[in-house]
């Protein structure tokens, strides 16, 4: 009997440390796949993809590259009429120069 619960036990625990090691690998596989937007080639379409950006602030960005040159960083959108703090916040680790 306690050989019995023993084996069990252990393939208990077996199986949840594979799960655990499975939803690990999955997590990070996720975040592999996050690629960044580069905000001195993107489009007004896929910027207005981001969050707290519509087409017309998309628009406002690219047309501030267009008539100062490339961004030096992800900071300079903050230039950008419409572009808050917080809507830099909430984009910054999904952009980049």
């Amino acid at each position: 009997m306690k050989t019995t619960f023993l084996i069990i036990f252990t393939a208990l625990l077996f199986s949840f440390q594979t799960k655990s090691l499975a939803n690990n690998i999955e997590a990070k596989t996720t975040e592999q796949a996050i690629t960044l937007l580069s905000i001195n080639t993107a489009s007004a379409k896929d910027l207005a993809t981001l969050k707290g950006i519509g087409l017309k602030k998309a628009q406002a960005i690219v047309n501030y590259r267009e008539n100062n040159g490339a961004y030096q960083s992800v900071e300079e959108l903050l230039k950008v009429k419409g572009i808050g703090k917080k809507v830099l916040l909430d984009n910054k680790a999904k952009l980049s120069i």
